[in-house]
This record gives C-alpha cells, structure tokens and sequence, in this order.
C-alpha cells in the first residue's frame, strides 16, 4: 500500500450493515499515516458507535449539520476545507441517491457539496439494490461528476443473497485511496527544491536568520513526489522529518546552499526555489563568541549568491518557480522578482503578524507569470503544495508544447 503520510481523510459512514468495517478502515488509513475524522449519518449510528469511531479515529465524530459547538456554527465548511479528500464507505443505496440529487439535508451530503476535495465512495447494499436501474443511473451521474467509485465486491451477503454490492475490504480501500494523490503529472521528472531558512553566521554560537519553519517546501517536495517526479530537496536548518521518497540533502548557509543546488541541477526538468534564503552574509566570522563589550555594535554584511537567477540563467535551463515572501504589494513585488530574475513563475505570499506564511500549517499564494495571475485561496499547506504542483505540471507542459511547435515551424 502506498503512503498516506499527513493526509487529511474525511470518512463518511452511512447506515448499513457494512459500517462495522468502518472501524478496521479507520485503523488502515491510520497506518498509513493519514488523519482521519468521521462523520457519521444518524442510519450509521443505529450500526456502529460514535465511541468506537472516535477511540480509533482520536477525533469527535461529526453529526449535526447545524452544530453550535463548532466555530461561528459553520463547522461543515470548517471540515470540508480541512480535507483533503472525503471517502464515504459505506455509502448506501439512499445516500448514493442523495449525492447524485446535489441535496444537502445532512451533514455528510453538505460536506460533499462543500468540499472541492476528491471525492470517492465505497458503495455497500443488497445485490438487486445495486442492480436497480435506479441505483445504476445514479452510480453514472456521479461518474460522470468526477466521483469516484470503488467497488462494490462480489459474494455472499448478510441478507444470505449472493452478487455484487458487498462493501470492499478496509485494505482495499485504503490503498485505492492513496491514489488520490498519486497523480502522475511528473512522471519521469526530475525537480530540484529547495525548502527552509538558511543560517549566516556571526560567531560560533550566533547567526542571522529567518522564520521559515520549510513546511512550505517539505509539502511541495512530498506533493511532487506523490505525482511521480524523482525528487531532491535541498534544506536548510528545520524540525521537520525528510519526505518520504524525496532525497534530501541538508545544508546550513546560502552559500552552502548555491553549491548543493548546482552539483544537482545536472538532468533537473524543473527548479522550485521555496527557501528563505538570506541575502547578505557576515564579511568575517569571529573565531570565538562576540563579548558584549560596548553599546553599539557594528557588522559588515557582504552579498549572497543569488540562487534563483543563476538558475535561471543556465542554459538550457530548468523550468524555474521562485517563491516571494512580501510584507507589501504583493503583485508587484512579484512581478519585479519575475522579470529580475527571469523566471517562470513566482509563488508569493503576504507575511507578517497578521498574514502567517511563516511557520503557519496554511497559506495563501498568488502565482504570477508572464501571462497573468491566479489565487489559490487559504488551505493546509499539504494541500496548497498539491494545487501548486497540478499548476506547475500544466505550465510545463504548456511551455513544453510551444517550444516544440517552433522547433516544428523551423525546420
């Protein structure tokens, strides 16, 4: 089974005798490393218990669509953003035919309309249930809207029928469900990233830094990884644990940074700058601690290799994105670094005490480029990076596809 490493899933559990799996699928997609929370329809409860569901899940189960106990009573919007894909299993012959009627008279069938999250659903019912042209005709719609859905598995039912529409085994379905985020858009790619702040030092116990924690730059090494590339990460100092199948090479200074970059850049399709890297360097490094001898203190700074640009400036050169961290301005900030440092695109993010960015588990970004911009809103950052790379993937292609059309014309 592939990984699910700090996914958000949201299980959705309706009525049917089936639900008693639910408990074990709760356990399997916590393997796998996945958070899960659960909502359960009022039919689900008559099955299966809330308790049970939260002991395995360590998270309340979710019920009511009108909760006052969740945030400003919109806890269905709060949920349906922190997801990152919403599984219902099982999903019922009566719930299957409320998704495809777009109602949302329920928790589970609100979230669903809410979310822009993948949505997949494990169907489980009597064999002519699922035979049903009903059933059938609601099964297509919501094929056809992007659902996805696994199963249902054949053989003997609790009724004592035998068919299809036995609900599919938790091991199943938690594999199938790491596919949502096994894209494929870089398949057979290899990116360069680099994450984290970096650290200029001053004395053999002090330095100039910055507040990136690399949570950015992790996120968008796993979410490259998930879609197929051979990914290496470069790092600065952080207290984040390496991405699974991400080579991660750790360094401290800018300058320690440009050199690892550039003995990987051989072979790279694309370059992704995330790090905070500092601009200027101490002239000279004291040997010993610097003593608080005086009231002033003064400290040359000298200029640091700029990362981004030599990058960009290699030819051929990778498809380079730059991420800007601003305080102000955003767009036009943006836009200055993007023709500075001639680069595809950049990634910017308002920072500051009322913005986040730094340190934070969500963002925002606008992404700029040559031909425009596009805001991609507020989300967990695991999430946001995915969003990032499907963009990235597709620009790619894009630039890709107009420099063979020339080649084309030339010849």
């Amino acid at each position: 089974m592939g990984t699910l490493v700090n996914k958000r899933i949201l299980l959705g559990v309706t009525g049917g005798i089936a639900a008693y799996k639910s408990a074990d699928l709760v356990r399997r997609l916590r393997e796998a490393g996945a958070t899960v929370r659960v909502v359960m329809t009022d039919a689900a409860c008559e099955f299966i218990t809330e308790l049970t569901l939260q002991a395995l899940s360590s998270h309340p189960v979710h019920r009511n669509l009108l909760d006052t106990q969740a945030e400003s009573a919109m806890g269905h919007i709060e949920l349906a953003r922190w997801a990152d894909a919403i599984l219902v299993a099982p999903a019922s012959a009566d719930f299957l035919a409320r998704l495809a009627q777009g109602r949302g008279d329920d928790l589970l069938t609100t979230l669903c309309l809410a979310s822009a999250a993948p949505l997949a659903v494990a169907p489980s019912m009597n064999q002519q249930m699922w035979r049903n042209p009903a059933t059938q005709a609601n099964i297509a719609t919501l094929r056809q809207r992007g659902v996805q859905v696994f199963g249902p598995g054949e053989g003997s039912q609790a009724c004592g029928d035998v068919g299809p529409g036995r609900m599919l085994e938790p091991t199943e379905l938690a594999t199938l469900t790491t596919g949502f985020f096994e894209t494929g858009v870089l398949d057979g790619l290899n990116v360069l990233i680099t994450a984290g702040p970096t650290w200029e030092a001053l004395d053999p116990v002090r330095g100039l830094s910055n507040k990136s924690s690399g949570k950015m730059g992790y996120a968008v090494a796993e979410a490259a990884a998930e879609a197929g590339a051979q990914v290496t990460l470069v790092s600065g100092p952080v207290a984040l644990a390496p991405p699974d199948r991400v080579s991660t090479v750790h360094v401290t200074s800018a300058q320690e940074m440009h050199a690892a970059v550039h003995e990987h850049i051989a072979g790279v399709a694309i370059f992704i700058g995330i790090a905070a890297v500092a601009d200027y360097r101490p002239a000279s490094v004291a040997e010993q601690k610097i003593k608080k001898n005086s009231e002033r203190l003064s400290i040359e700074l000298v200029r640091n290799p700029d990362i981004l640009a030599s990058v960009a400036a290699l030819n051929p050169a990778p498809f380079t994105i730059g991420f800007a961290a601003e305080t102000e301005q955003l767009e036009t900030a943006a836009r200055v670094k993007l023709a500075a440092k001639n680069v595809d695109l950049i990634a910017a993010n308002l920072v500051g005490a009322s913005e986040g960015g730094f340190g934070a588990d969500e963002n925002r970004l606008l992404l700029v480029d040559r031909a425009g911009s596009i805001e991609l809103p507020l989300a967990p950052k695991t999430k946001l990076a995915r969003t990032l790379i499907q963009h990235i993937a597709n620009k790619y292609n894009e630039k890709n596809r107009t420099q063979n059309s020339r080649r084309t014309h030339r010849q």
